[in-house]
């Protein structure tokens, strides 16, 4: 009878341990998954940039050269996750392009968004190979990008992409050089803001400011690794940046960042980070507060 007892005493602990565990389980995961986590990746010449939502949903902007990526998302990634849920092609150049040649022979990708430009590249034929045998065998979906599309990413928190450019559909035009073609996307996580500009030009910045989009942001990821091709001034003051990251490869031959970009961004004392120097940036944020943290 006392072994009995004491059986059941021991069960109503073992159940009453087992729910204890579960709802601190459950308080921790509600908790932190009110977190937005914007990992900008040393990844060399090249962008990579690694977007987790308030859900835990993953997505990738561009996938920066060579097979870096794969070894940056083992180390933020579980290892039993084995998919993406978004990746976005800014442009298809290299240096953006060929780490998603990897991903896709690696991971399940839910959904691609690129601007459907072609190029004359093995990397570029490639990449449509891949990403039509992700749509038939793994049932992705393949979207184009336009100016005006938005697209949630949380059910549960005010956690959107506003896509600013390109303002036509390019799918099937076919460029020599496509950085001018790059997608500009604003993501906005309530009271906090990013934009992320691809390779885009001068030329293109001016263009979104003569439509009048709201480009005001509190981080801006510079454009073409801070070539001075890019971000210039007025496009730099209408975005207003606390921040801005560029990406760019340790002794490039190209000398990005350039000094003519990083003496607008001195000018109106914004604070620059760069993956060159600081390796990998992640920002945390919470819809109304971010940190900044670099390793």
């Amino acid at each position: 009878m006392l072994a009995q007892n004491k059986k059941i005493v021991l069960g109503i602990l073992g159940g009453l341990f087992c729910f204890n565990l579960l709802a601190w389980i459950a308080v921790y995961d509600l908790s932190g998954q009110k977190f937005l986590e914007v990992t900008f990746f040393d990844i060399g010449q090249g962008d990579a940039i690694l977007i987790e939502t308030p859900q835990g949903h993953q997505v990738l902007i561009d996938g920066g050269p060579g097979s870096t990526i794969l070894g940056k998302l083992a180390d933020e990634m579980p290892f039993w996750d084995r998919t993406i849920d978004l990746i976005i092609l800014s442009h298809p150049e290299a240096d953006h392009l060929t780490g998603f040649l990897k991903i896709l022979r690696r991971y399940k990708v839910e959904n691609i968004l690129w601007t459907g430009v072609k190029r004359n590249t093995a990397a570029f034929e490639e990449w449509q190979k891949l990403i039509e045998e992700e749509r038939i065998k793994e049932g992705a979906e393949i979207k184009t990008a336009q100016a005006g599309q938005k697209i949630n990413l949380s059910k549960r928190f005010p956690c959107y992409f506003e896509i600013l450019y390109p303002f036509e559909d390019l799918s099937g035009k076919e460029f020599t050089d496509s950085n001018n073609t790059s997608i500009v996307i604003r993501l906005v996580y309530g009271n906090n803001s990013f934009l992320f500009t691809g390779d885009a030009y001068q030329s293109v910045e001016t263009e979104i400011l003569e439509k009048g989009t709201n480009v005001d942001s509190d981080i801006l990821k510079i454009s073409h690794h801070g070539s001075k091709t890019s971000s210039g001034e007025k496009f730099i003051a209408g975005v207003s940046p606390a921040v801005a990251i560029i990406s760019a490869g340790k002794n490039n031959s190209y000398n990005h960042p350039h000094q003519e970009t990083l003496e607008i961004l001195q000018k109106y004392d914004i604070d620059i980070l760069r993956t060159d120097i600081d390796g990998d940036i992640k920002i945390i944020s919470d819809s109304k507060n971010y940190g900044v943290s670099t390793f």
